[in-house]
């Protein structure tokens, strides 16, 4: 009895396990392969920044991918670094690199090497992107032809040689540019003016209504900038007790960049009174069909000077002036935007916007490279210049060697140091500084200028 009992129970087993599969364990239900969604670039875009770039792809489910398959990927155009889906998550992350302005770039992912639930096999996906060109033509769609031309020679040498600067002596000069050539035999392509004592112009010291400096820098053959150290009242003079004094520094200021642009503040009247007078004084160089590399309102998001108080009110500057000049029928000036480098929402516009400038200081050459091709990334479609340069205290030097910034990867459109007082122990650039410049073969200096009329 015992016997036939374990035979029966033996006997049941397979039976009983095989109800229990069927009921426990039902067939996997059928999951549709991933449908694309998005890209990120969109597919055709045509405005895409060079350098770096990360491409999304996204899916209407998660989806899977080997990074050990990344051989089977086609990028065409740069350089595929890395491709990853991050966790959990339906987009597929693709790094890759492309160092070229105007460059079609492709980027293919073969059916079935992204993967659905169930390992179904998503379709083929074709990314198609341009990275950004150089902004052909100036923001000011009126400017004249001299500004036209000398727009579209920086453009056609930008990244394959630089233009060599000087700046004015204290602000109306080209002192520094003769220096220049006693040390070279050879003069800079740029001299760059400043309009920082407007307030006392033209009576006390500086006429700006006399512009023999610049025209005869003109007349030389060499490129005109200027620029615009904006001296203000640093009080209200209706209620000053002391006389009146002039800054440009905010800590100095009680001007309220704020209020620059709201009528019946006394920052108002003041900045009214001279956007009028520098309308004049840049008519006066319009009037002799002199171009202008014109950079307002330096190192805003520095927030040193009283135009720096924050992003929206250096915005509202910026723009108002230029309408305002636009209006006034100002058409030879070549806008350059001063960049400290992350400081994107100060930026106006690219309508408002023809060419980013940087300013430093006891940079070292390498450093001086990566502040250039963050800002061309960044920035794509506009050249890069290092508008100011020179010794820095923070690091007791002065900035790299031109030759050593070009060797490293800085491709500016011009290089300009600053001037250096009569007492200085530091310099900003010395003779050895300048004869490396003026050595190198990309380095244009003013006799191989062409003319701009």
């Amino acid at each position: 009895m015992k016997l036939l009992n374990k035979w029966m129970i033996a006997l049941a087993l397979p039976l009983l396990a095989t109800a229990c599969y069927d009921e426990v364990d039902p067939a996997i239900p059928h999951v549709d392969s991933p449908v694309l969604v998005s890209t990120t670039p969109e597919n055709g875009a045509t405005s895409v920044g060079r350098g770096d770039i990360t491409i999304s792809v996204t899916y209407d489910k998660n989806v899977f991918f080997a990074t050990s398959n990344i051989d089977q990927l086609q990028f065409t155009g740069g350089t595929l670094e890395s491709a990853d889906v991050l966790g959990s998550s339906n987009t597929l992350t693709v790094n890759v690199n492309v160092p070229t302005r105007d460059t079609q770039c492709t980027l293919t992912i073969p059916e079935g090497v992204v993967t659905g639930p169930n390992d179904m096999p998503a379709p083929e996906v074709t990314v198609q992107f341009n990275t950004v060109s150089l902004a052909e033509s100036l923001a000011d769609a009126a400017a004249i032809p001299e500004a036209v031309s000398l727009y579209n020679y920086l453009l056609e040498n930008f990244e394959t040689a630089t233009l060599s600067a000087t700046m004015a002596d204290v602000a109306w000069n080209t002192d520094n540019a003769d220096k220049v050539f006693q040390w070279t035999g050879e003069y800079p392509a740029i001299n760059c003016f400043d309009y920082m004592h407007l307030n006392s112009s033209p009576t006390d010291w500086i006429d700006y209504n006399d512009i023999t400096p610049v025209k005869e820098w003109s007349d030389k053959g060499g490129i005109v900038a200027a620029m615009w150290h904006w001296n203000v009242l640093t009080s209200d003079p209706s209620t000053a007790t002391e006389e009146v004094t002039y800054d440009f520094y905010a800590e100095n200021n009680a001007f309220d960049a704020t209020n620059a642009l709201t009528e019946g503040t006394w920052e108002n009247n003041v900045y009214e009174a001279d956007m009028a007078e520098i309308i004049s004084y840049l008519t006066l160089l319009q009037d002799e069909n002199i171009p202008v590399l014109w950079r307002p309102f330096h190192e805003a998001a520095g927030g040193w000077f009283w135009w720096g108080k924050d992003a929206e009110s250096f915005k509202a500057l910026w723009i108002d002036m230029f309408t305002r000049f636009q209006e006034a029928g100002l058409h030879n000036l070549i806008w350059v935007w001063t960049s400290e480098t992350g400081d994107d929402d100060w930026y106006p516009g690219d309508q408002y916007v023809d060419i980013i400038g940087r300013d430093l200081y006891g940079n070292t050459a390498d450093d001086c490279a990566t502040q250039y091709s963050t800002l061309a990334n960044s920035y794509g479609n506009k050249m890069v210049a290092l508008s100011e340069c020179g010794y820095g205290d923070s690091t007791g030097s002065t900035v790299g060697l031109i030759s050593e910034q070009w060797n490293a990867g800085a491709r500016w459109s011009w290089f300009m140091p600053w001037y250096d007082n009569d007492d200085a122990t530091t310099f900003h650039s010395d003779a050895e500084w300048w004869q490396d410049a003026m050595n190198q073969s990309y380095v244009i200096s003013l006799d191989e200028l062409p003319t701009f009329n």
